[in-house]
């Protein structure tokens, strides 16, 4: 029996998954983020809690880290050769043979495509759009938050949201439903009251704070508010450049390109007015059929299909 390793390492967790020769998931466990960024021992602390979890996983399985046969990591912050090469030189030093090391986004493309060339693009905690086209050449565009003009992820759409009602209340700029639903759900009777909400986005429990500013985002969407409809179009005017962008810069064949849509903004929130915005104007811009896949498998399995069609 052969035995092969995912790994999904995001910002907040991180997913192992054991998987046998029929793609079955064997074994899974999950530990705390393993993107280095965020971590003040950086590559060491991150290499030491991806070594920690293989070596949970191999023992809920009961095997051995030698019994498997291939691993493929899919990591965040992993952007540029030498951070590849960094995490890559650690896990050697620790023992790993056999493995491979991405940035988490590519993935995302191999977990929910039909072939092997797509495009992936995520809105989830942060946004990122990565393609691997007919050749096999890859390639990641976003991720660098403010620096590449991300727009669209869950902070993103929470900080937006506060803004508005911030130039709803302080600025006499245009209404929106929005205010209305932000006080009424914290019982704000002043525009001091308001402003001091700033403060829950640095809190323990910020991403419920969070998470509440992007429903009233949506609610007010569906509602036909123009001020977060603007905000809607912009973030699916950004989304269809970056798949553009991938399409006027690699090559793919097929006649239609399959663009696999992942992250909680994507899959898991009522987002349909966004997302029908972002299809139409990406098949404008690209002038290419594009066929629009939401992600319903954890994307670790993306890590397996990879393994199955190029290191197996």
């Amino acid at each position: 029996m052969s035995y092969y390793i995912g790994v999904d390492g995001g910002g907040t967790k991180t997913a192992y998954a054991l998987f046998d020769e029929d793609k079955k998931i064997v074994a899974m466990v999950k530990g705390p983020g393993s993107n280095h960024e965020n971590m003040e021992g950086s590559f060491d602390e991150a290499a030491d809690i991806i070594w920690d979890g293989l070596k949970k996983l191999t023992k809920e399985a009961g095997i051995s880290i030698k019994d498997v046969s291939f691993t493929l990591m899919g990591l965040a912050g992993i952007d540029h050769q030498y951070q590849h090469d960094e995490m890559t030189k650690r896990l050697l030093d620790y023992g790993l043979e056999n493995f491979e090391i991405y940035n988490d986004g590519f993935i995302v493309v191999k977990a929910g495509s039909t072939g092997p060339a797509a495009i992936g693009f995520n809105c989830g905690t942060g946004t990122c759009c990565n393609a691997i086209d007919s050749d096999g050449k890859m390639l990641q565009l976003a991720g660098l938050s403010e620096y590449s003009g991300d727009v669209g992820n869950g902070h993103w759409i929470a900080t937006q949201t506060y803004k508005i009602v911030y130039d709803d209340v302080y600025l006499g700029l245009r209404k929106t439903a929005v205010t209305k639903m932000v006080f009424d759900e914290y019982a704000i009777s002043s525009k001091e009251e308001f402003l001091a909400l700033v403060s829950k986005f640095e809190e323990e429990d910020a991403d419920t704070f969070i998470m509440r500013l992007i429903d009233f985002f949506f609610d007010a969407a569906k509602l036909g508010d123009k001020v977060v409809l603007d905000i809607i179009d912009e973030m699916a005017e950004r989304g269809a450049a970056l798949i553009t962008a991938h399409l006027n810069t690699l090559n793919f064949r097929d006649e239609v390109v399959e663009v696999v849509l992942s992250g909680s903004i994507h899959t898991k929130l009522p987002s349909e007015i966004y997302l029908k915005a972002l299809m139409d104007k990406a098949v404008k811009a690209s002038g290419r059929k594009l066929s629009f896949i939401k992600l319903t498998q954890p994307p670790v399995t993306g890590c397996v299909n990879w393994i199955f069609q190029q290191y197996k």
